[in-house]
């Protein structure tokens, strides 16, 4: 039986390669709204960040999601983003 390939992505904030499903999705979609994406499957261009508090800052600080999509990143996106990662590390 054939073996199913895993994606691999890299982690805008330390720019290592993790299993798809071992990071947070941020999209931007055609409309050009910026949201966090659970589920990892709705349109438009995703990057991808450790679910790790040290790699969000790291991205924040560097500005790595405004290079990723080409556009200033609301604060409400960064709060979002935190919120989400503060609920992974709880559980």
């Amino acid at each position: 039986m054939k073996t199913k390939k895993i994606p691999v992505r890299r982690c805008v904030g330390c720019q290592e390669k993790y299993d798809k499903r071992e990071l947070l999705r941020i999209v931007r979609n055609n409309e050009g709204e910026i949201f966090v994406d659970p589920t990892g499957k709705k349109n438009g261009r995703g990057a991808y960040i450790c679910k790790k508090m040290s790699c969000f800052e790291a991205a924040r600080k560097s500005k790595a999601l405004n290079r990723e999509f080409s556009c200033d990143i609301p604060e409400e996106v960064y709060n979002e983003i935190s919120k989400q990662l503060e609920e992974y590390v709880g559980k």
